[in-house]
């Protein structure tokens, strides 16, 4: 070794300088360039959103009179809202076509999803077709379900049931009957969506289990109950979430096809609120119903993602 290299070599207790990192004006860049991008988007669910959100919390404690002024009234609006027949009415039948369109959508799903499972080229036409009613407006949907119901003899539905020596029946003009067909076409919509995501997890069940499975001698049914279904868990997950939230965030089903009738029998909790709001020009008591479905629903996912860490 000569001398050079002894000066220039470090020893073995030498510690190597430190590498100086990217500037502060950089790390700084770096940092504000995805806002930047996210910034119009940002500013329109500022103004759109988050703005007339704070408002209506504020109108739920206030006796709203537009020319008049507001007036604060505390709880009052929230007392009235808990203590009204006609919103636990509403609640009631809210709650009911959330349950019936999330366990119908799910299981329809489901079903769809295990019998158009595969690689063959020809399933990409049919799956499309089923996936049609996700994308087609609710407007257009309500309108063509209710010329499918209409009540007399030759109506399209009452047509089906003749065949069977059923019917004729009046669906949406009936109380009996007006809540289960608003949440059938809730399932009718609802179960091409659940069956994408459902497709999307049983790419990732390994096969490996199905053939071990299938070597053990365990039927089909079996095979979808011990190993289809508990690889299926996370997505079950995500499903009752989405779904549930957006059977009590129904709305339009409901206004376009019946707007609460007959007889107050399919009133759910927003039809509700816009009649309170738009109708009778109660918007202070709106508001405090739709504040109130805004924590139900920020409770519930706030809880299933709590869920979903703990099964992690």
């Amino acid at each position: 070794m000569t001398v050079t290299e002894a000066r220039t070599s470090p020893g073995p207790g030498t510690r190597r300088p430190l590498r100086a990192g990217p500037p502060a004006k950089v790390r700084l860049r770096r940092a504000a360039t995805p806002w930047l991008f996210l910034a119009p988007a940002l500013l329109l669910f500022l103004y759109f959103k988050f703005i007339p959100m704070a408002q209506a919390v504020r109108m739920s404690f206030e006796e709203v009179r537009p020319f008049l002024g507001n007036t604060y009234v505390g709880g009052a609006n929230y007392a009235e809202v808990a203590g009204s027949s006609d919103f636990g009415a509403a609640v009631w039948h809210t709650v009911v076509l959330a349950v019936a369109t999330t366990a119908g959508s799910i299981v329809l799903g489901l079903a769809l999803a295990l019998l158009l499972e595969g690689q063959t080229r020809s399933l990409w036409f049919i799956r499309s077709a089923i996936f049609l009613p996700v994308v087609t407006a609710m407007a257009v949907v309500a309108e063509v379900w209710r010329v499918m119901y209409y009540p007399a003899e030759g109506g399209a539905l009452n047509s089906v049931l003749s065949v069977f020596g059923l019917g004729p029946s009046e669906f949406l003009n009936s109380p009996d009957s007006s809540l289960a067909s608003i949440a059938f076409v809730g399932i009718w919509r609802g179960a091409p969506y659940d069956m994408m995501i459902f497709l999307a997890g049983l790419a990732g069940v390994d096969r490996v289990l199905y053939e071990a499975s299938a070597v053990d001698g365990a039927s089909r049914f079996r095979r979808i109950w011990h190993v289809t279904l508990p690889g299926l868990r996370p997505v079950f997950a995500i499903l009752l979430t989405l779904a549930a939230i957006r059977g009590l965030r129904i709305f339009t089903e409901v206004f376009l096809l019946t707007n609460g009738g007959p007889d107050g029998s399919t009133e759910v909790l927003l039809t509700l609120t816009y009649k309170l709001g738009l109708e009778r020009n109660e918007l202070g008591v709106a508001a405090a119903g739709t504040v109130l479905l805004f924590l139900v629903l920020l409770v519930l996912t706030v809880a299933a993602r709590l869920r979903r860490r703990e099964a992690r």
